[in-house]
């Protein structure tokens, strides 16, 4: 045990290991299959080494809402999908370290998946992954304090 966290060099890291529960901000291209963002959210869990059963949710832009491969790959992961609005996104912007152009010029904001993750988490969260990509879709991972961290 370290500060109080069990911490494993072996494998995977179970929630109370990482400290508290891990959200998934999404972000994609019209269109996307669910198939890509389950695959692309695994893996963001494999390189980060948590253990798939911390996963709490993912989390995307609201204006994403139309893209049903998200609740479909929501679904298949067990977790509810959060839609965030653009006021959410924008406040935890300053906090993500990865800017797209891309996603500025056709969203107004330059890094949906790692605000996603943010917001989803809520207060005091912080990122555990930066932004992966596939070929349609991002994703990074936000982890919730744990309770007895939380701010009040």
């Amino acid at each position: 045990m370290v500060g109080g966290k069990t911490m494993s060099k072996a494998g995977p890291m179970s929630e109370a290991a990482r400290g508290g529960p891990i959200v998934a901000g999404i972000g994609c291209r019209r269109q996307v299959a669910a198939a890509e963002i389950i695959a692309l959210v695994r893996r963001a869990l494999a390189a980060g080494q948590i253990d798939a059963t911390a996963l709490a949710a993912l989390a995307t832009a609201d204006f994403k809402a139309e893209e049903t491969a998200l609740a479909d790959a929501a679904a298949a992961l067990g977790v509810p999908l959060l839609f965030l609005d653009r006021a959410a996104l924008a406040a935890v912007l300053p906090l993500c370290p990865t800017r797209s152009a891309s996603a500025a010029a056709a969203t107004g904001l330059a890094a949906i998946a790692e605000s996603a993750a943010l917001a989803g988490a809520g207060a005091g969260a912080s990122l555990v992954l930066p932004r992966i990509k596939s070929t349609r879709a991002t994703c990074a991972l936000a982890q919730r304090p744990p309770l007895s961290q939380e701010p009040t």
